[in-house]
């Protein structure tokens, strides 16, 4: 049996790229919005400790589903195993895809 599949998401917050990591993705019944469930989180028993990922594992510790906006996303990789989670420095220029509504049918 196939183990459940994990997956990098890389996303803009608050001009700071998140990388976190989660067994699940996909569309959101929330126009517009990416959900994400089941956080993966570095094991607690690792010597050394990484201040974003601690400080990340703090931000979603109690929570069970997130909604991310699809302009905020950078990328999306389905990965053998996780990684450390951080949040690092947006550099350079990161302009948001125009997206629109879609058009009522008459």
């Amino acid at each position: 049996m196939a183990s459940e599949p994990i997956y990098r998401i890389k996303f803009l917050n608050q001009n700071e790229v998140y990388e976190i990591y989660a067994h699940n993705v996909y569309q959101s019944d929330l126009w517009g919005f990416l959900e994400v469930e089941n956080f993966v989180f570095g094991s607690q028993s690792a010597m050394l400790v990484d201040p974003s990922e601690e400080k990340l594992k703090k931000q979603f510790e109690e929570v069970e589903r997130s909604y991310i906006p699809m302009q905020a996303i950078i990328r999306i990789d389905e990965v053998k195993h996780e990684g450390v989670a951080k949040i690092t420095e947006a550099k350079g220029t990161v302009t948001q895809f125009p997206v629109m509504p879609p058009r009522p049918r008459i």
